[in-house]
């Protein structure tokens, strides 16, 4: 796999609209403003609800971190913050989930083991 980020956009509807940002490469400090910029753009289009799914993510770094958590203060208004998830992580390889447990991110940010299963939470 290259170190090369790819972000390849979808968009569901469900009860409401989800997009679906499947990510393959390398999530570090090479990437991290695209993968932002992408998100903005989603975001200024009127999106609110963003599904990452990081079944082919090979490497995190803190730089991929970041850029998560950024993508998340952007899509989650601060009222809604530990309230209501606006972004949600799917699919993570085993050692992708266990540096997002270690780090914090899940704390605030949900992962599913299944696409389908971040899709259907969405309607809780």
């Amino acid at each position: 796999m290259d170190a090369i980020l790819t972000v390849t956009k979808e968009t569901l509807k469900n009860q409401s609209t989800i997009t679906v940002f499947h990510l393959r490469g390398w999530l570090d400090s090479k990437i991290e403003e695209h993968l932002l910029a992408t998100a903005r753009e989603a975001y200024n289009n009127g999106e609110r609800f963003l599904l990452l799914d990081l079944a082919e993510v090979e490497f995190l770094t803190s730089a991929g971190m970041r850029a998560i958590q950024k993508t998340y203060k952007l899509f989650t208004p601060v009222e809604d913050r530990l309230k209501v998830a606006h972004i949600k992580l799917c699919n993570a390889p085993e050692q992708i989930h266990q540096i997002l447990g270690v780090t914090g991110i899940l704390l605030n940010i949900p992962d599913f083991d299944s696409l389908q299963s971040a899709l259907d939470s969405f309607n809780e």
